[in-house]
């Protein structure tokens, strides 16, 4: 499938295939192959496939994880790259760009699906067996595309046949009836003889659709509907066909060597095309990265602080530092910056405000140090946290460089300080899907390393809160404790502070293990607007990008429980007057 995607872009060039409202791509040119001609050979029906399977490199659909989880507890953008997600800054408007990008992106892999399905029977001198397992495929996509439209929008147009763009005259579904289409084509896939249950890593079809990723998007698709027995018969379905947790560290879930573990149960394929290969490096690296990278994403202070101690005791800064919580953000800078400070960075920090007085010139790093060494092991493989390292390449050779405070020195020289593109600010820096050294990303924005979208991490939980929504508490933490096993952290009911109460208890216990698990993964925004927890994860009374140690750079604005579903584009009510704009939107 990852030699396959190296031609992608043949595919882009020579399918023509009609988009309702979608100019998405009208500067492609589309004058090679017609959609009637695409299945008239074998040959162009599996590229026509391909480009079906080629949507989910959208930025929207499944490229860029981190659109979403700035949107949720993990993630902040830096301060001039705010205005992107406008409905947490509070200048949303149905015209906002993001709406109509999203909505674009996701219909035109909705209208390959559907013209695919349409026509892979006519396709001639194809195996019968090899069609039924094309349109199972693209009935999994096209379920795919419906699915994350309607988490966002809570019902829209339903087109299930190919139309023309004069056609595109469809009101809005139901949020309920647009699952029950997807419902019914992800129980075609499972219904599917021809669909194989998985394919094992090295297998040339890795990536394509299997009934473990069918069952396991059914389940989270029931999880939405609070259908909790059915998730939980789905998600027991996915590990009976061998798909199981990575048996190595986090940390090296996420690199190219480990890309096809029996974890990865759905995933966008990368390659080091151009086009083809992640730019999650390039958008989440420092400029110690290789190819100097833009970090226009930050794991969040506040999110940092969530992260437990091995032993399942929570964090709470003031253990360690008494008073910490109680002083002021600008005051507390002191417990991060760098030991042996010169005069003149000494009178800075003073001027900034910082409680000098607090100040060890000789123990200040081994002080803050111990804040982050003994937590849960998933901090430092998601985070570059003070004074921790990381091997970078800026300029091709590689330096290990150490987050410090404040900053000195260049890329090429001692103290080989780390440097992000916003060095007038600290923050933590990502660690996860950012390349290290040269040998991992050929450029700064094509990174090979897949995306994940459903791992089998997600499967468990997603097992472990259907069972414990039906009541059956008990048997749900087994599952969990797979998942905490693998992280390195105490197990629910080992100790005093793992010990579960009650049903409330281990859903707030899944939450939180959803949140660290699966940081700048794309899930925890759609996790938190299916429990209904957006509102008062994201949106806190000093809610924004901050410093590490608080400094607000900028703040989140909550206009209202409106903005939890989006709105229609403007551009969509315009030309279409059967649409009517979600409650709220209108104002």
């Amino acid at each position: 499938m990852k030699r396959l995607i190296n031609i992608c872009w043949i595919i882009i060039s020579l399918i023509s295939l009609n988009s309702c409202r979608g100019d998405l791509l009208d500067t492609i040119p589309y004058d090679s192959v017609s959609s009637g001609s695409m299945w008239t050979s074998e040959s162009l029906a599996d590229m026509g496939v391909l480009g079906v399977y080629n949507a989910l490199h959208y930025e929207y659909v499944a490229f860029n994880p981190n659109d979403y989880d700035c949107m949720a507890t993990s993630t902040d953008s830096r301060g001039n790259w705010s205005s992107t997600w406008p409905n947490l800054i509070g200048n949303a408007t149905p015209s906002s760009t993001m709406y109509s990008d999203c909505w674009k992106q996701h219909y035109e892999g909705i209208h390959r699906a559907n013209d695919a399905i349409a026509h892979l029977s006519d396709v001639p001198n194809m195996d019968e067996g090899k069609k039924k397992r094309l349109i199972a495929e693209c009935k999994f996509l096209r379920a795919f595309f419906y699915y994350k439209l309607n988490m966002l929008y809570r019902g829209v147009p339903l087109y299930l046949e190919p139309v023309e763009l004069d056609e595109c005259t469809k009101g809005r579904e139901t949020e309920e009836k647009i699952w029950e289409s997807v419902l019914s084509d992800l129980t075609d896939c499972v219904n599917e003889a021809n669909l194989p249950e998985r394919y094992e890593s090295g297998n040339s079809s890795f990536g394509r659709i299997t009934k473990g990723a069918a069952y396991a998007l059914r389940g989270k698709v029931y999880l939405w509907q609070k259908n909790y027995s059915k998730a939980t018969d789905d998600f027991k379905r996915v590990g009976d066909f061998g798909f199981s947790l990575f048996e190595g560290d986090y940390k090296a879930l996420f690199k190219e060597e480990n890309e096809q573990s029996k974890e990865m149960i759905f995933s966008v394929q990368c390659t080091d095309q151009s086009g083809y290969g992640n730019n999650l490096s390039f958008k989440m690296g420092s400029r110690t990265t290789f190819g100097s990278c833009w970090n226009d994403y930050y794991p969040s202070t506040d999110f940092v602080d969530t992260y437990e101690w091995k032993d399942g005791r929570p964090f709470d800064w003031n253990n360690l530092i008494p008073g910490y919580n109680e002083m002021t953000p600008v005051a507390r800078s002191v417990y991060f910056l760098r030991d042996g400070l010169s005069e003149s960075e000494i009178t800075k920090m003073k001027v900034y405000g910082s409680d000098m007085d607090k100040y060890l010139s000789g123990g200040n790093e081994e002080r803050i140090l111990a804040a982050y060494n003994g937590r849960d092991p998933r901090l430092a493989a998601t985070i570059i946290t003070p004074y921790s390292t990381y091997l970078g390449a800026p300029s091709g050779v590689e330096h290990i460089y150490t987050l410090r405070w404040p900053y000195r020195g260049s890329d090429a020289a001692e103290p080989y300080d780390l440097r992000s593109d916003t060095n007038t600010k600290y923050h933590y820096l990502f660690r996860k899907f950012v390349a290290e050294g040269i040998s991992e990303m050929p450029a700064r924005d094509r990174s090979p390393i897949d995306i994940p979208i459903i791992r089998y991490a997600d499967v468990l939980l997603g097992l472990a809160e259907a069972l414990n929504e039906e009541g059956k508490t008990s048997e749900a933490i087994q599952y969990v404790n797979l998942v905490r096993q693998r992280a390195g952290v105490a197990l629910l009911n080992s100790n005093s502070y793992t010990l579960v109460a009650d049903q409330a208890n281990l859903r707030e216990r899944i939450q939180n293990e959803r949140r660290w698990e699966f940081a700048a993964e794309g899930v925890t925004y759609f996790d938190e607007i299916r429990w209904g927890t957006w509102k008062e994860k994201k949106f806190t009374e000093s809610g924004g990008l901050k410093e590490v140690w608080g400094t607000l750079v900028y703040s989140y604005l909550y206009l209202g429980d409106y903005v939890a579903t989006w709105p229609i584009p403007a551009t969509e009510c315009e030309m279409n007057s059967n649409i009517i704009q979600t409650t709220g939107w209108n104002n």
